[in-house]
């Protein structure tokens, strides 16, 4: 592994930085492409190209799959002296609500909605395992979810007390 690092650490270094947005984010993907190099050394080839190609093609693929994710992830605004009262945040605002009102509200739900809730919040189930156990599709798991959480925040919104505005 240090031959192959010290032969094409160059060029998986330039694929890396040209798909990254920081050097830390090149490093990070630099280890990854070496990881990944690593477990499938075993399917290279020589026939169908140069150990340079095979390199160079598989930190290229790594590096757009790298950066698809990080297209995934919300950026983050590090804390300032201005925005960190933020980072004092408590969960007793949180604890506010009413249970037995959060009940009646999934009450209202589908049963097959209350029942695709209870496998996901009670049971700690992903989509994927939740469809597995249900037989339904995977989309229409996530869309299902998706719905009845839209559904219970409309209701809930209609039960907050709004301000008296007189004029």
């Amino acid at each position: 592994m240090e031959q192959c690092i010290a032969s094409y650490g160059g060029l998986v270094w330039s694929i890396a930085h040209k798909y990254s947005r920081s050097h830390s984010d090149a490093e990070d993907l630099v280890q990854e492409i070496f990881t990944a190099l690593w477990r499938c050394a075993s399917r290279f080839d020589e026939s169908a190209g140069s150990e340079t190609t095979f390199i160079g093609m598989l930190a290229r693929r790594r590096a757009i799959d790298w950066l698809r994710k990080q297209g995934r992830r919300p950026d983050f605004e590090p804390l300032t002296p201005n925005n960190a009262e933020m980072s004092t945040f408590s969960h007793q605002g949180a604890a506010k609500i009413d249970h037995g009102i959060v009940m009646s509200a999934l009450k209202r739900l589908p049963e097959e909605t209350q029942e695709l809730f209870r496998f996901h919040f009670e049971r700690g189930l992903s989509h994927s395992e939740i469809a597995d156990q249900t037989g339904m599709p995977l989309g229409t798991v996530k869309t299902r979810l998706r719905s009845g959480l839209l559904e219970l925040r409309t209701y809930m919104k209609r039960l907050e007390p709004q301000p008296n505005i007189s004029i």
